[in-house]
C-alpha cells in the first residue's frame, strides 16, 4: 500500500477513534430522513409520495438539515458490523490489544441490537425506509444488514472462540429460510428483502445465498445448500449476455450500478467457494470482466452508473476493494486500485480525515454519513492493509 493510502487511512482511523466510544459509532445516514418527527407523527407521513420526496430531499441534500427537524444520529447495525469486519481484519494480522476490545464491544452491540420476533436473529435499519418498491417500518428485519451481521459475528468467533457469536450468526440461516419470501421461477427462486416485501432485488438475494453457504459450510446442512443454490441459479439466470445485471426485477429497477454488481460478484465467488460449486465460473469471470471494464476510468474516476459517469459515490471505491480481494484479483489489478484510491482521496476525503458521500459534476456533497461513506472506506483500507503485510 502506497504513502499515500497509508496516510489517507491513519487520517481516517485517528479521525473515527478520537471520539468517545459510546458516541464514536452513531451517525447520520443518507436514508435517514423518516426519523424526523414532523413526518414520523404527523399526518403526512401516512402518504406514500409525501414518504418518498421528503426522504429523498435529505439523500439529494447537500446541506444537513437533519439536526434542524429533530433526527438524531443513530447506532446502525450494518455499519457496526463494517467495523467489526474491519476491526478482525487488523486484529488477524495485528495481535493489537486495541483490536480484541473492539472486535468484543462491536460484536456485544450487534447482538443487542438484533430483532428478536423471528425464526433467527436478524438485523434492521434504525429508521423507516421508502422505497419505490416497498416502505418498510423501522426495526423491520432487511437481508442486508443481518448478511454484514451474520459475517461480522462469524469473523470474530474465528479470532475469539466465543460461541455466542458464532450461535447468534448461525441462528439467522433460519430467518432467511423461514420468513423471508420467494419469488419462483419453476423450482428456482429469489429472497425477498425483507418478511414484508416480494421484491425481486438480486443483490439481496444473493446475499441471502452467502449466507446460507457458510452457514453450510459450518453445519454442513443440506438443506442450507440446496436453498443457497436454487436462489443462486435464479440470479444467475438473469444476468446479461455481456455479464451484468439490473438492479431488480421490477419495471423502475432497471439501471445497472456499480457497487450492486460488485455485492452480486462477492456474494456468487463466495457461494462457490462454501459450497464447493465451480459451475458458475464462467459467468462470474464474465460479471468480473464487465465490472472492471465498465465502472472504472483509467484517471481512477468509479462511474456510478453502466451509462453515466456522475455522481462519484465513495461506496463504488470501497466496493472495488472489497470485491477483488473476496474474487483473489487484488494483485493483478495494483495500478487500478492505485488510480481509483488516490482519486478517491485527493476528491474525497476532508482535511480531517472524514469522505464524503458524493460528488456531483457541478457540486460536491460533503455531508459526512458513518455507515455509507466511511464505514466502507475503513474496511477498504483494512483489507488493503492487511493484503500488504501478508
Amino acid at each position: 500500500m502506497n504513502k499515500t493510502i497509508q496516510n489517507s487511512f491513519d487520517k481516517l482511523k485517528s479521525a473515527f477513534e478520537s471520539i468517545p466510544k459510546e458516541e464514536r459509532f452513531k451517525g447520520y445516514d443518507p436514508f435517514d430522513g423518516l426519523n424526523s418527527p414532523l413526518i414520523k407523527n404527523t399526518f403526512l407521513g401516512r402518504n406514500k409520495w409525501v414518504r418518498l420526496a421528503w426522504l429523498q430531499f435529505f439523500k439529494r441534500s447537500t446541506i444537513n438539515a437533519r439536526p434542524l427537524v429533530g433526527i438524531k444520529k443513530e447506532e446502525n447495525p450494518q455499519a457496526l458490523a463494517i467495523f467489526l469486519l474491519s476491526y478482525c481484519k487488523l486484529y488477524s494480522f495485528e495481535k493489537k490489544g486495541e483490536y480484541l476490545i473492539d472486535i468484543n464491544y462491536l460484536a456485544d452491540r450487534i447482538i443487542a441490537l438484533q430483532q428478536t420476533k423471528w425464526s433467527g436473529a436478524c438485523w434492521s435499519y434504525p429508521f423507516p425506509w421508502q422505497a419505490r418498491a416497498f416502505y418498510q417500518p423501522a426495526n423491520t428485519p432487511l437481508i442486508i444488514p443481518t448478511a454484514y451481521c451474520f459475517n461480522a459475528l462469524l469473523d470474530a468467533y474465528e479470532l475469539t472462540g466465543n460461541s455466542e457469536y458464532k450461535e447468534t450468526a448461525l441462528s439467522s440461516s433460519q430467518f432467511v429460510i423461514n420468513d423471508l419470501n420467494r419469488t419462483y421461477d419453476g423450482e428456482l427462486f429469489a429472497f425477498s428483502y425483507s418478511p414484508l416485501d416480494t421484491s425481486v432485488v438480486y443483490n439481496a438475494s444473493l446475499m441471502a445465498s452467502q449466507m446460507l453457504a457458510r452457514s453450510y459450510s459450518l453445519t454442513k446442512s443440506e438443506t442450507l445448500k440446496n436453498a443457497a443454490e436454487l436462489s443462486v441459479k435464479f440470479c444467475i439466470n438473469r444476468q446479461q449476455e455481456n455479464g451484468s445485471w439490473t438492479y431488480g426485477a421490477q419495471p423502475f429497477h432497471q439501471w445497472i450500478d456499480n457497487f450492486h454488481t460488485g455485492y452480486n460478484l462477492y456474494c456468487l465467488v463466495d457461494y462457490a467457494n462454501l459450497c464447493n460449486d465451480q459451475k458458475f465460473y464462467k459467468q462470474i469471470e464474465n460479471g468480473l470482466n464487465y465490472y472492471l471494464g465498465t465502472f472504472f476510468n483509467e484517471d481512477g474516476f468509479s462511474k456510478y452508473y453502466n451509462n453515466q459517469k456522475f455522481p462519484l459515490d465513495i461506496n463504488n471505491a470501497a466496493q472495488l476493494i472489497i470485491t477483488l480481494d473476496k474474487t483473489g484479483k487484488l494483485n493483478e489489478n495494483q495500478y487500478l486500485i492505485e488510480s481509483v484510491m488516490s482519486f478517491a482521496i485527493e476528491n474525497m476525503q476532508s482535511k480531517n480525515g472524514w469522505f464524503y458521500y458524493q460528488k456531483h459534476k457541478n457540486f460536491t456533497n460533503k455531508i459526512i454519513y458513518l455507515r455509507w461513506s466511511n464505514s466502507w472506506m475503513f474496511y477498504a483500507f483494512s483489507l488493503l492493509t492487511t493484503y500488504a503485510k501478508s
